[in-house]
């Protein structure tokens, strides 16, 4: 890898964006993609292995390249330290997100209830500016106090984040709803919030809403069809 090249790559993870390191084989022939200058093919090769998330060999213009994705890290915001994130966090890091808990209620977010995970105790609205979801970030909610939930979910539904998910029955999200349309989105964009949050597997307790959490944080990911919760969740 030449210089040049390593101080590209440095250039893209430090701006948190998504590249591929493409080599061509047998030759070695290196550079990063997407590239204006390369072949349409390639470009299109490249980002569907960013998509997927996993290096691939492609035949490509009667040439093998090896694709090899730098993805910035899978992250998951979530606001509120309740007990539900308790076990979120570990399913959540043992599926490679690197986790954040916002809550400003010190007695939620302490390290030991939330042991090597990064806490920030600002209110919602100042957490989400200063950590900006991107396309690799994922949003959950799960408070039910309006204060906390609805300046995070006003945040996410203005950035790129891939999942938006919030925690309440069916008619707390639809009080939720309408509170975020007066603050302008509109019917498309509400779409874009998961509620009930997680995949309608019957879940009562605390783990078992956290797993089907994550199991619809993976489905959205990897583009699978999703079931939905049947409302039971606390109001």
């Amino acid at each position: 890898m030449t210089p040049a090249l390593i101080a590209a790559l440095a250039e893209a993870r430090a701006a948190a964006r998504p590249v591929v390191l493409a080599t061509s084989l047998p030759d070695g022939r290196q550079c990063l993609l997407p590239d204006p200058a390369a072949d349409a093919a390639l470009n299109a090769a490249a980002a569907a292995v960013l998509d997927a998330d996993r290096a691939e060999t492609r035949a490509i213009g009667g040439a093998s390249w090896f694709l090899a994705p730098q993805n910035p890290p899978l992250r998951l915001i979530v606001v509120g330290a309740v007990h539900i994130a308790q076990a979120l966090v570990p399913f959540a890091a043992a599926t490679g997100f690197a986790v954040t808990i916002v809550d400003p209620r010190n007695a939620f977010a302490t390290d030991a209830r939330f042991p090597d995970t990064t806490l920030i105790g600002d209110w919602p609205d100042e957490a989400m500016r200063a950590l900006a979801p991107d396309g690799r970030s994922a949003v959950v909610t799960l408070t039910h106090d309006p204060k906390l939930d609805d300046p995070a979910l006003d945040h996410a539904l203005r950035s790129q984040a891939f999942y938006i998910g919030a925690l309440g029955s069916r008619k707390t999200h639809a009080a939720r709803l309408r509170r975020l349309a007066e603050l302008g989105h509109d019917a498309a964009a509400l779409a874009r919030i998961r509620g009930p949050v997680g995949l309608d597997i019957g879940a009562v307790s605390a783990p078992e809403i956290a797993l089907s959490i994550i199991a619809e944080l993976v489905a959205a990911r990897r583009g699978a069809a999703l079931g939905r919760l049947d409302g039971k969740q606390a109001a």
